[in-house]
């Protein structure tokens, strides 16, 4: 098993909910629903973590309920703040994007790409001539 998702504590090998962590996500998950900003519902609620980690804790079905975790959020809540979500990814046009693509050869540690005496390597400058780093 992987980590305990917040709001859940495991005591004596079962799965507890952690009332003052479960009331916040219960929290998010009701300001997010009023309208707010993923990160402003998070702030609002009392939880503090990035963007991208409040999208994942509002994606977690653990939430739900499941055989080793008590339910934190019913299942009408869960689906309803599901839709608002991807109602929002398609209003910022974030619906087209293609996830897990792999290229179909393995690519260099470093790409590089030669234009006239200067190779780019990430963010850095090498002129080849005096062979001198520059950062840009």
């Amino acid at each position: 098993m992987g980590h305990t998702p917040y709001g859940y504590s495991i005591e004596n090998g079962c799965a507890t909910i952690k009332e003052d962590e479960a009331n916040k996500i219960r929290k998010l998950y009701e300001n997010y629903i009023s309208g707010m900003a993923l990160s402003k519902a998070t702030a609002a609620a009392g939880i503090e973590t990035y963007h991208g980690t409040a999208k994942r804790l509002m994606e977690n079905g653990h939430y739900l309920g499941d055989d080793f975790y008590p339910t934190i959020i019913d299942q009408e809540t869960f689906d309803k703040s599901a839709a608002i979500r991807l109602e929002r990814a398609g209003k910022l046009g974030r619906l087209n994007r293609k996830k897990n693509v792999k290229p179909a050869f393995p690519l260099p540690a470093f790409a590089w790409q030669r234009q006239s005496n200067i190779m780019k390597i990430r963010g850095c400058r090498q002129n080849t001539s005096t062979a001198s780093l520059k950062v840009r």
